[in-house]
């Protein structure tokens, strides 16, 4: 099995509502799909998703770096030795853990599909079959946050959610939490994420009220870089902290592990790097006595599908998933859809990621047909 072609799309998927995020307020979303293929014709899919203002990629750049220096070099290499591909595309250039990861996640669904299993049985075989999906309240406005809540719950969708905090006053974040919490009570867990904003000082006193309000965990509250500042909020408080932007590498996870600078880590796919560098994460960690969540790049239904395979594997998921993208937009680019049942995202049963791509839907959605390029193995 060698990789014949590599091909990228860039498409935008319309979302149901306006997403507001501590960075950015999102109504459209961008995204980059891989598509790889081997000598006989059978596809892998990967996907690459990203947060304006949340990492240093672009799906603009994503897509150039793929196209001219990351597929040409793995033309006519085996996509099954995963750390192979992983090295020659190391070799080629630094960081660009997105683009690498979505052409990795295609290598894995490709292989799994050739196999007849699941893209988890690549990984050590799932230990969960359904995940349970936390959704993130993003009107910022407590009143309207809890109607969407109370309607998630009605639905039996989600029965956890995420309050995002840090683009605003402090005291008026904390209080929208706090009253959202107070909304749902006892039995729905509530999370409180910051993404990055605060100081050690504002963080101590956010906490302290977040913790009295009964919010389950906070996630980020500091910047990336202060690692010694996560580790005394972690000493200071019961309540849980979560290092979600701060733990991008291996090495980065290492390093929070190794002086506890967090309870719980947030894993993506595509911050990671691939579907092999999270799960070498979700060890770290696990071997910490650390609990896991798995995160979101707001992805389609083939990054959702890629991200819930691997998540299943992981058996500290303690924090569930937040891979409620599909939920967001508008429309798909794919045939068959995530289903979300009873709170919980059922894994898919593959094989490989177990989706097909919608060519009628990929044409109306893909940004710019002639921007379409593939690298092919040349006679």
């Amino acid at each position: 099995m060698r990789i014949a072609s590599i091909e990228t799309v860039v498409f935008d998927l319309p979302t149901t509502r306006p997403h507001k995020l501590a960075m950015a307020t999102i109504n459209q979303q961008g995204l980059v799909l891989v598509r790889i293929r081997d000598e006989d014709g059978n596809e892998g899919l990967g996907e690459a998703s990203v947060i304006p203002h949340y990492g240093a990629e672009t799906v603009e750049a994503i897509q150039l770096v793929i196209d001219r220096y990351l597929a040409p070099p793995l033309i006519g290499a085996d996509p099954a030795l995963l750390r192979n591909v992983l090295a020659t595309m190391d070799g080629v250039l630094k960081d660009n853990l997105y683009a690498k990861a979505a052409i990795e996640m295609a290598c894995v669904d490709l292989v799994a599909r050739r196999m007849g299993v699941p893209a988890s049985a690549l990984f050590g075989g799932a230990v969960w079959d359904r995940l349970p999906v936390l959704l993130v309240l993003g009107a910022g406005d407590a009143d309207k946050d809890i109607a969407q809540a109370r309607e998630m719950l009605d639905r039996r969708l989600h029965d956890r959610f995420l309050v995002k905090l840090g683009n605003g006053d402090p005291r008026d974040d904390v209080a929208r939490a706090a009253a959202v919490k107070k909304a749902l009570g006892d039995d729905v867990r509530v999370h409180a994420d910051a993404n990055q904003s605060w100081n050690e000082a504002t963080a101590t006193w956010a906490i302290e009220r977040l913790e009295d309000a009964g919010v389950a965990i906070v996630e980020q509250p500091l910047p990336r870089a202060d690692i010694d500042g996560m580790r005394r909020l972690t000493e200071r408080f019961t309540i849980p902290i979560m290092a979600d932007e701060a733990i991008d590498t291996v090495e980065s996870a290492a390093a929070f592990a190794r002086v506890r600078a967090a309870d719980a880590f947030s894993i993506k796919v595509t911050k990671h790097g691939g579907m092999l560098r999270t799960r070498e994460v979700a060890s770290i960690a696990e071997a910490a006595g650390l609990t896991l969540f798995g995160g979101t790049m707001l992805e389609s239904g083939v990054g959702t599908a890629a991200f819930a395979q691997i998540f299943s594997t992981v058996r500290a998921l303690d924090w569930g998933c937040q891979l409620f993208g599909p939920l967001l937009f508008a429309d798909t680019i794919t045939v068959e859809q995530p289903v979300y049942r009873d709170f919980q995202l059922e894994v898919p049963a593959g094989p490989g990621f177990g989706m097909t791509i919608d060519e009628d839907k990929l044409a109306f959605y893909r940004r710019d047909r002639a921007g379409q390029r593939t690298a092919v193995a040349t006679a």
